[in-house]
């Protein structure tokens, strides 16, 4: 159940991002300025909904957000050089070369935000709370 939902934000994520990122080029701004207010709002719809629908963590926390505020400024580094090296370096679509390069950014920052982000710890109240009601 948590996988599911874990993924369902995700693809959220993805569709947020890219709607926004496509909708600022369109307005004239240079992809890598794009990225960047693209990159914050699906990030910041990934730490609610994971945290209070896949986790259950409940409330935001100070250290979860700040974790969680460090794995997406790595994600968004990450991100953005590789779309410059698909951009400027292979001479992509600057959207191709997002959704190209957005998996590869979900994936790291998956694995940290798992690992790091929202602990072990809530990861098992979550688990035992569905077994008990799985909803």
């Amino acid at each position: 159940m948590i996988v599911a939902r874990f993924l369902a934000v995700g693809a959220s994520n993805t569709l947020l991002t890219l709607a926004v990122y496509a909708l600022l080029l369109a307005a004239g701004l240079p992809y890598l300025a794009a990225l960047v207010p693209a990159y914050v709002l699906g990030a910041l719809n990934g730490y609610t909904l994971n945290r209070r629908w896949t986790f259950g963590a409940g409330a935001f926390r100070g250290t979860g957000l700040a974790r969680y505020s460090v794995v997406q400024a790595a994600g968004l580094a990450l991100n953005a050089l590789l779309l410059a090296a698909a951009v400027d370096g292979l001479g992509m679509h600057r959207i191709l070369g997002q959704v190209i390069v957005l998996p590869v950014v979900t994936g790291a920052t998956y694995l940290a935000t798992r690992d790091w982000v929202f602990s072990r710890g809530d990861r098992l109240r979550v688990a035992a709370q569905h077994q008990r009601d799985p909803r």
